[in-house]
């Protein structure tokens, strides 16, 4: 049995919040945030132990070779070229935002290449999935309330639920008609 989650995408993954909750060195602003930021790199960084560490004879190394430079190299070129302001601490926010876009792929690539996948890890990428649209919903509703528009979260957020399309019509299709997700998916 070899474990078919993606440890590179979960390194993107432990980077993007480490990048984005920078601002805990600087900024207080509650302690419900505190904990909240401290507690989401805590279980990043327990999930790359977790699959690198304590349970590395069950992880698929062998299908999980795709390679980060492809994202981190267009990712940190755009994050100094579009920011809200050249400071490191909004360039490493920028990236944040950037990286969570396309951290998924390397899960994607993984599946497309084993041509399955168990059905534990199609409910996680599917509620990842959602929890994404749901984050388009939010600032819909936030620009009808407050007129507020976050044009990088915005794109990277679309660009993010738009690499899912392809997974929930596969998981609506299959996964939830009880039978095993079968690929190539096309990424």
């Amino acid at each position: 049995w070899e474990l078919s989650i993606s440890g590179k995408s979960q390194i993107l993954f432990a980077l993007v919040f480490t990048t984005r909750y920078l601002d805990l060195l600087t900024n207080f602003i509650s302690i419900y945030n505190t904990v909240m930021k401290v507690v989401f790199l805590l279980c990043a960084y327990t999930t790359v132990y977790m699959i690198y560490g304590k349970f590395r004879k069950t992880f698929d190394i062998e299908n999980d070779t795709f390679r980060l430079e492809f994202l981190l190299v267009p990712v940190i070129g755009l994050s100094f070229l579009e920011n809200y302001s050249f400071t490191p601490l909004e360039i490493l926010w920028t990236f944040s935002i950037y990286l969570e876009s396309v951290a998924i792929l390397p899960q994607l690539f993984m599946i497309s290449k084993t041509g399955e996948a168990e059905t534990i890890t199609t409910h996680y990428l599917f509620f990842l999935g959602l929890y994404r649209a749901l984050y388009l919903a939010n600032w819909i509703r936030r620009y009808q309330t407050e007129n507020f528009y976050d044009q990088i979260a915005v794109v990277s957020g679309v660009v993010q639920t738009i690499f899912y399309c392809d997974f929930f019509y596969l998981y609506v299709t299959k996964v939830l008609k009880g039978k095993k997700l079968s690929l190539p998916m096309p990424i």
